[in-house]
């Protein structure tokens, strides 16, 4: 196990040269000892400085729908098996995505992410989205992230020809640990809906969950396959293990964990948009901050059956750190 400074230093260099971290180094950094994990920061940003500086990219998500959806998921609130007491609505009408727009807007958000539960949009609600999208486009220099579940080509082009900036369609977990978390789709379903949103142009999002029972060895192989996606942003989520879903019992992460994944994530994929997501209140709690030294892009406001803390905090948290709010950035 590397336990110096400068072996850090020396994995951070590394990265900067695009040289890929093997296994043994990879685990290195999620089995650091946690004295180690502030010179484990400061290497990781290192990388972060280099490729971004010390800018950070804001995120909103809007829940354009909740609820109603078919699929198995376990770490979710909104899926068929879950029992979790949650808002359940139809997909909003466009002046209501709309809204949501505007208010990103003002919570100086460059990133506005359209979210719907279900396998896949109908072409009803994908024409409702693609409306919205491209009055948002008119009116306001705003990029547009949407996460509709699985895409057929023709689906994913007409969301580009919109005005759809990114697409997000995580792979959330290992492909070994897969079908423990999900059985009505599959990992290689979630890659492909990936490789479609890139072929029609619009930028790839995929990200994992943190903290639903993967080995350390499935977290290094989980930063591998994001780099071989070439996901142009990572969201990585920490379990928030809401009551009444399968996964409600899974409380195996602390806050010195989460920033080795985040430090992990930097190191392996080092020119890409890593994102704290969900769960960083409840995870990372009190240390939120440290974890920008990795990342360099972060929710505000809430995410989707669950509350996130206030965006003001946000915005203090990145000026105490003497960081910079990057505007209406892809």
């Amino acid at each position: 196990m590397l336990t110096l400074q400068t072996n850090w230093n020396e994995l951070a260099d590394k990265s900067i040269r695009g040289e890929l971290l093997n296994l043994k180094e990879g685990l290195s950094v999620l089995e650091a000892d946690d004295d180690e994990v502030l010179a484990l920061m400061q290497a990781a940003f290192k990388v972060r400085k280099h490729y971004y500086g010390k800018k950070v990219k804001l995120n909103l998500i809007i829940n354009a729908k909740s609820g109603l959806c078919p699929e198995d998921c376990g770490y979710c609130s909104q899926s068929i098996v879950s029992k979790a007491a949650i808002q359940k609505y139809p997909l909003l009408e466009k002046e209501t995505l709309v809204d949501g727009a505007r208010k990103a807007m003002e919570l100086k958000v460059g990133t506005y992410c359209i979210v719907a539960s279900g396998r896949g949009p109908t072409n009803k609600e994908l024409d409702q989205v693609v409306e919205a999208v491209k009055e948002i486009k008119s009116t306001m220099p705003m990029k547009i992230c949407a996460c509709l579940g699985i895409l057929s080509e023709a689906q994913a082009v007409k969301l580009k020809e919109a005005g759809v900036d990114r697409y997000n369609h995580n792979l959330n977990t290992s492909k070994q640990n897969f079908s423990n978390i999900t059985t009505t789709h599959t990992y290689d379903d979630r890659v492909d809906t990936v490789e479609k949103a890139k072929a029609a142009g619009m930028s790839p999002c995929s990200g994992c969950i943190i903290g639903m029972g993967e080995t350390n060895e499935e977290i290094v192989e989980m930063a591998y396959a994001l780099r071989e996606l070439d996901a142009d942003s990572i969201p990585v989520n920490f379990l928030n293990s809401i009551p009444g879903t399968p996964l409600e019992n899974n409380r195996e992460l602390n806050p010195r964990k989460c920033l080795k994944v985040l430090a992990l994530m930097r190191f392996i994929c080092p020119t890409k948009e890593i994102r704290i997501a969900g769960g960083r209140e409840v995870n990372l709690r009190s240390l939120q901050a440290l974890g920008l030294y990795a990342a360099n892009s972060v929710f505000v406001g809430d995410y989707l059956t669950t509350e996130g803390q206030e965006a003001t905090a946000d915005h203090k948290m990145i000026e105490d750190l003497g960081f910079e709010i990057e505007l209406c950035a892809l």
